[in-house]
């Protein structure tokens, strides 16, 4: 072959990539939910959440419950959860106080006790709670539900904050999973982000955790952040697998300084451009493969014989705000400031600031600052969707089927998937819709083009890569 021809091809490669990174890789919802938390509105309200929990039965099938702890002891600059920073315990006691009372109030407004078969801490942090106090959450929705034979307890652990009074107070109320917030383990990285956490912080909470019982741990790393590089990230996922963890999560870090201000401490010129980005993204997923490791979805790992591993296997594995999950439930009762909520009917979400969220409580109200009524149509295609995240494929003419609906309905979004087959991202073969293997990637714009609601102009959502 002429040194010429031998010359060009890498650069051809990296034209391709930066095509494709052009084309799909632009700013698309997450797909944790659909309808998306962009088409939340106030026309949903807390007699429209007291309803849909009424028609609640214990016959339906266990239900999942969510409760957020929207405080920290420290920002990381990189963070887009809801979240402030406390110094002293007063706002985190008057918050449980409001927790206990917001499980009571929703407990009082069903018809009937119902099972429990999940329960997800999420933040914030919330080992912020004292030990007293998760223990005290964990009792009162015990007194409220009843709870499944092997209900899954997690908690989204910072490693900085944990103690082992907090541990044996949470494994004391029943809880059996974690997740540790790791991001990246470079130096250079944590100073960047605000979150310096050595790695024998991180071998430290793990051991806690175990020391407890904890059965199933899982670490959530991140790609795209300021000073990270390739190597850098190769380094901190062998650290994290030298700690046998059973899952791992690989989030792309979102950069929306306009709508988390403290994310403009971090300076654009130190992060990533996209094509590193794709390229971080390819190399994590390649490594942890070759460790032996099972891709799930968009953004998990999981050792071949966890139970996550087994749902994506049998095309059981779901996804939620919480990211890919075993749990199939079909409502989710959110709890706390700014938490989500699922019902057959549509989504909920409670007021976000903490202050409005206490004052509807206060009143005695449900504290719903919005959501959306989801219609058969949205039913239709938040299941085309959430296949697609989570298999990668979908086969229409089964949806269809399901949901009594006509595939020529399907033809706007299959003419916008041309392009797509063309350049290699998706195949179509008859009624079934496929990423391929370099469009997994895009899969969130794939999926976008079922999703009825998006404002295609819109610059709100994340990059796609």
């Amino acid at each position: 072959m002429p040194a010429a021809e031998t010359a060009q091809k890498p650069e051809t490669a990296l034209d391709r990539v930066d095509d494709l990174i052009e084309r799909y890789g632009g700013r698309t919802p997450r797909y944790t939910s659909y309808p998306t938390a962009i088409q939340f509105t106030p026309d949903i309200a807390a007699r429209d959440y007291a309803a849909w929990l009424k028609s609640l039965r214990r016959d339906g099938g266990h239900v999942s419950l969510y409760l957020h702890v929207p405080f920290c002891d420290r920002m990381c600059w990189y963070c887009g959860c809801n979240t402030v920073v406390v110094n002293k315990r007063s706002p985190i006691a008057d918050y449980v106080a409001r927790l206990l009372r917001e499980i009571d109030l929703v407990a009082d407004t069903l018809s009937e006790r119902l099972v429990a078969g999940s329960v997800h801490f999420g933040g914030g942090t919330p080992n912020m709670l004292a030990p007293e106090e998760v223990g005290a959450v964990l009792a009162k929705l015990a007194e409220r539900f009843d709870f499944s034979e092997g209900a899954e307890i997690a908690a989204e652990i910072d490693p900085r904050t944990l103690t082992p009074e907090w541990v044996r107070a949470a494994a004391g109320g029943g809880m059996n999973r974690a997740s540790l917030g790791v991001q990246d383990l470079d130096p250079t990285v944590q100073k960047a982000i605000n979150r310096e956490q050595p790695l024998e912080t991180v071998a430290r909470a793990a051991d806690l955790l175990r020391s407890v019982g904890i059965s199933s741990l899982n670490m959530d790393l991140m790609y795209g952040l300021p000073r990270q590089t390739l190597e850098g990230l190769e380094k901190t996922i062998d650290q994290a697998l030298a700690l046998h963890p059973d899952r791992l999560s690989l989030f792309g870090y979102a950069h929306v300084p306009w709508m988390k201000s403290h994310q403009k401490l971090i300076r654009d010129e130190e992060l990533p451009d996209s094509r590193l980005r794709y390229f971080m993204q390819q190399r994590a997923a390649d490594l942890l493969e070759e460790r032996g490791w099972r891709r799930l979805g968009l953004d998990h790992f999981a050792k071949p014989d966890d139970s996550l591993a087994a749902a994506a296997a049998e095309g059981r594995m779901r996804r939620n705000f919480q990211g890919y999950t075993t749990d199939e439930a079909p409502v989710l009762i959110g709890f706390g400031a700014s938490s989500i909520g699922r019902m057959p009917q549509g989504y909920v979400q409670n007021a976000a600031a903490v202050p409005q969220w206490r004052e509807k409580l206060e009143r005695g109200e449900l504290p719903v600052a919005r959501g959306v009524a989801m219609t058969p149509d949205d039913r239709f295609r938040a299941e085309i969707i959430e296949r697609l995240m989570c298999d990668f494929i979908v086969d229409l003419a089964d949806v269809c089927a399901r949901h009594g609906r006509d595939i020529h309905e399907l033809d706007e979004a299959l003419q916008m998937l041309q392009p797509m087959q063309a350049d290699g991202v998706v195949e179509v073969r008859g009624t079934e819709v496929e990423a391929t293997h370099s469009g997994r990637d895009f899969v969130r714009s794939i999926c976008a083009a079922f999703d009825a609601h998006l404002d295609r102009e819109a610059t709100r959502h994340s990059k796609g890569i």
